[in-house]
């Protein structure tokens, strides 16, 4: 990723300055990443349909059923566990194509909390939840093994029966949240400061994968729709309106595709500027995914805001999460004071 494939051969003279150019930069995932991302998305295609995600709001626990076991097997939930700790010790650019697919798929889970956040610092198989960064909510504590929470800057792990749990309303009813309370003692710390920051930053830059993926799907669906659906004769599709709708969210979408990759790039590095990068791709990848749903509102209608229609599913999702780990107003804030 982001490598010259062969020597520098050549120069470019600009002015009074003179810069070496390699012959060939390749930016891009790697062929393994890539096949990952491929084999999440068929899994996804085949277990996670929106009947899937439908049959979270109402099932007893939010969750998709025998999906997430399958995501361990593929060792999706252990990319970035420890080898030590039987993870498979990969970096954010080997999770980063994958989170992307779940969004694609709106998979009703935990996987940032779990896979992004919390997988560097819990080892074993248990699903872990967290409630860190700010966070006044855990998601699906009452379906989590283990929790991962902050107090003070420190990070700790708690057995659920340890914790005192109140359910709170979420606008995307797959998203089961609740407020926690907890004593010190029953408290395990995994992580000082340092940890918790570089969770945080794991888990917003995870959800702006998401949130490309949720962006890519609705305007699949929109553009699907717009092909189908006619009015005086034709497509809606051939309208100008609709074209510049679906233009503008898919430009949006392309322009925060490269933020985030750079972003996962910057974390795996240990870029000095890793915090600022992430925050880029978490505020452009949240605005994409938000123009991504109103142009495929407006241009669905009102049905596409009715409960019986699916993309009011990926719509909300995107609302919850453009919110979660921090909104676009807040990162746009910590990118200016990093460069002040």
């Amino acid at each position: 990723f982001f490598q010259a494939e062969d020597g520098i051969r050549d120069h470019c003279v600009t002015g009074v300055q003179t810069c070496a150019l390699p012959i060939s930069v390749r930016f891009a995932f790697t062929d393994d990443q890539v096949a990952l991302r491929d084999a999440v998305r068929d899994l996804l295609a085949r277990e996670c349909p929106p009947a899937v995600v439908r049959a979270a709001w109402s099932n007893a626990d939010g969750r998709s059923g025998a999906v997430w076991d399958r995501l361990g097997e593929m060792g999706v939930l252990a990319v970035l566990a420890p080898e030590a700790a039987g993870g498979l010790g990969m970096t954010m650019l080997d999770l980063v194509l994958p989170l992307e697919e779940c969004g694609r798929a709106a998979l009703p889970e935990p996987v940032v909390e779990h896979a992004a956040v919390a997988a560097p610092l819990v080892t074993g198989p248990r699903t872990v939840t967290t409630c860190i960064g700010g966070a006044p909510f855990a998601l699906d504590p009452g379906s989590a093994d283990l929790l991962l929470v902050e107090r003070d800057g420190h990070l700790f792990t708690l057995e659920p029966a340890a914790v005192s749990q109140a359910a709170v309303e979420a606008m995307d009813g797959s998203r089961r949240l609740a407020a926690l309370e907890w004593s010190d003692a029953d408290a395990t710390e995994v992580g000082g400061p340092a940890e918790a920051a570089a969770a945080f930053d794991r888990g917003a830059l995870g959800t702006a994968a998401v949130l490309l993926g949720l962006g890519h799907r609705m305007l699949d669906m929109t553009v699907a729709y717009a092909t189908e659906r006619r009015q005086f004769g034709v497509p809606i599709g051939s309208f100008q309106a609709v074209k510049h709708h679906l233009a503008d969210a898919r430009i949006a979408l392309e322009f925060a595709q490269p933020l985030v990759a750079r972003a996962a790039y910057s974390l795996s590095t240990a870029d000095p500027d890793a915090s600022e990068h992430v925050s880029m791709a978490k505020a452009q990848a949240g605005d994409a995914a938000e123009l991504a749903a109103r142009a495929a509102l407006q241009c669905h209608g009102a049905i596409g805001y009715s409960s019986e229609y699916d993309l009011h599913l990926w719509m909300k999702r995107v609302w919850a999460l453009a919110a979660s780990w921090g909104d676009a107003r807040w990162h746009r804030a910590r990118v200016a004071a990093a460069i002040l």
